[in-house]
């Protein structure tokens, strides 16, 4: 199958629960694979982890049964020779990753890992018309038996199977492999640094000359100081200050003994017009901070005469039905504008706008050039209906006669019963509330694009109060810090077109109001060089399958570019397409939101 064929290790691991950094793996299974696609090895074992091994109704594996068995370090080297010169492959292949980084660090030992394989982001990209893509779900599709799920070894033949099927259908699809580079990993290197203590008031505003301070006041503190800065920092958050590492139009007062001074939060307070006061001012108005708002009572309401300016109506998702309805329609060819013109045609006409070749692809729209695309000859072969430009435009019988070409071998049972809701830029959609007494699902908020891309694209993700500001540094997720110390946000990364960010909205604390997901561009590339951007929520697991969908298109010159937001409206959450691109570098970007980044 040409560069489908590669020697797999096929990896399952059950754990004692989600985080890799604090949590262990209990049982561990490795499969290996051939080119040809056949089995040339297993290993799998229990695994005595010396903690509580967590959720016992879901993997099995109660202390009594894990106590006979080796730690991770007695079989180490034994996995290490079956990962070594292969491409690891597991669904969800990240959390797998990242578990077994940590066991082999913890051995002191290197995971020999040069590139993952995500069976999850593989199928996304296939687009298997599945009701949604947990491995049970695909091996039934793919008629792959399995026996016991959650069994390590099981679930790890089981993926043999998927992997097979999904390798055929990548091939004919004639879709690049979404691997994953892993570059070598130390503890120290990816553990996530504790945040300073959250603030449980809302930000009054800035300090008035002679008046008090309240709590949640932003501080920042610049330069030397008689008081060790880490007391000062204490006594401040004792008091229920928010005691910031940088300045920020946000910020409260800046103190300073030095308010003459060069350093970059001077510079930044001067600018901003933030106050500026030393230290012995701010130790003397420490002695009476006045009570603050919690985040969690509402907010006062403005007087009538500080009403802001009514907001246009925002867009609303596009209703089921309309000409192209049920149809998801790619756009090969055309100049960044007119190829952007033709997308947001589809989606006013009631379709999906698709970004690369799947099994979901209806119908393709061929403008100037792109009957070069290399996508072209696979559309041919699997018969796909070629339209231009003019079709979109045709009177709505014409485009209703439409019908999608399903492949020979694929079952009529095997239908989604709910497409994705499509979503305009601007879009909103409320996520459905939970049932009563249970937590809010995680979401995940999943960016794509043509692949490949001659350039980097990274998606990341900012945590926000209520003044559109981190809370502190580690909350900016990035490729550098890829999860939030609490492990609420997370960055998940399925290959060099496509990343996730994965949001625990039930644990987020009441100051975040809003989970702000971007991308960014480097060097010389814009995002006019990227195309279209697709966004995909899906609340639940990270296999659920997808409840709303927007294709979102820059303007040629946009290296920044804001694609979703998770944001608060009374004790609903919502989530909002926003596709609002800016000339300015992520470092811009993050500044803005209140991060502390160096020049």
């Amino acid at each position: 199958m040409g560069d489908y064929a590669r020697d797999w290790a096929l990896v399952d691991v059950e754990t004692s629960g989600l985080i890799a950094r604090r949590d262990r793996v209990l049982s561990v299974a490795v499969v290996t694979v051939g080119p040809d696609g056949e089995r040339t090895g297993e290993f799998s074992t229990l695994l005595n982890p010396g903690c509580d091994p967590g959720p016992v109704d879901i993997h099995g594996l109660t202390t009594e049964r894990l106590l006979g068995a080796p730690t991770f370090d007695l079989v180490a080297e034994e996995m290490a020779a079956m990962l070594q010169g292969r491409v690891l492959v597991a669904h969800n292949a990240q959390f797998d990753y990242d578990f077994l980084a940590y066991e082999f660090a913890r051995a002191r030992r290197w995971l020999p890992v040069s590139q993952r394989l995500c069976t999850l982001a593989l199928s996304r990209q296939v687009d298997p018309p599945t009701e949604d893509l947990k491995l049970g779900t695909l091996a039934a599709h793919y008629g792959v038996p399995q026996r016991r799920a959650h069994d390590a070894l099981d679930d790890t033949r089981v993926l043999a199977g998927v992997l097979r099927a999904s390798l055929r259908e990548a091939e004919r699809l004639a879709l690049p492999l979404p691997l994953v580079t892993c570059p070598p990993r130390a503890e120290s290197q990816f553990t996530p640094k504790p945040p300073k203590t959250p603030c449980a008031y809302r930000n009054p505003g800035r300090l008035t000359p002679g008046g008090p301070l309240r709590q949640g006041m932003k501080i920042a503190v610049s330069g030397e100081t008689t008081l060790a800065r880490a007391e000062l920092t204490g006594r401040g958050v004792a008091a229920g200050l928010n005691m910031m590492t940088c300045v920020s139009h946000r910020t409260s007062v800046l103190v300073t003994n030095e308010p003459a001074s060069d350093s970059t939060k001077v510079r930044r307070a001067d600018a901003e017009g933030v106050p500026v006061i030393d230290e012995d001012t701010f130790l003397k108005l420490l002695g009476d901070v006045r009570a603050g708002t919690s985040h969690q009572a509402p907010a006062p309401k403005p007087s009538a005469s500080a009403l802001p300016v009514p907001a246009p109506r925002r867009p609303e998702p596009v209703a089921a039905g309309g000409p192209l309805a049920g149809q998801r329609v790619l756009v090969l060819g055309g100049p960044h504008a007119e190829a952007a013109a033709a997308r947001t045609r589809v989606v006013e006409r009631g379709g999906s706008a698709a970004v690369n070749l799947s099994r979901s692809v209806t119908a393709v729209v061929v403008l100037a050039g792109g009957e070069r695309d290399r996508r072209m000859r696979r559309v041919v072969e699997l018969g796909i209906p070629v339209r231009d430009a003019q079709w979109l435009g045709e009177p709505t019988g014409a485009l209703a006669a439409l019908t999608a070409v399903r492949p020979a071998e694929e079952p009529a049972t095997a239908v989604r019963s709910r497409a994705p809701l499509v979503l305009p830029r601007g879009g909103v959609v409320d996520l459905a509330a939970p049932p009563s007494g249970t937590p809010a699902p995680t979401c995940h908020v999943t960016a794509a694009w043509e692949q490949p891309v001659h350039g980097e694209v990274d998606v990341v993700a900012f945590v926000l109060d209520e003044d559109e500001q981190v809370a502190f540094d580690e909350d900016f997720v990035f490729y550098g810090a890829p999860e939030n110390p609490a492990g609420t946000v997370r960055l998940l990364t399925g290959g060099p077109a496509e990343q996730t960010i994965a949001v625990d909205l039930a644990s987020l604390p009441p100051s975040a109001h809003k989970v702000v997901v971007a991308a960014a561009v480097d060097g010389d590339l814009a995002f006019g060089d990227v195309g279209a951007v697709q966004v995909a929520l899906a609340p639940g697991g990270s296999a659920a399958a997808p409840s709303a969908r927007a294709t979102l298109d820059a303007a040629t010159s946009e290296r920044t570019l804001l694609l979703a937001e998770l944001y608060r409206r009374g004790p609903v959450w919502r989530f909002r397409a926003v596709g609002q691109g800016y000339d300015h570098g992520l470092a811009a970007l993050a500044r803005g939101y209140g991060v502390d980044v160096a020049d």
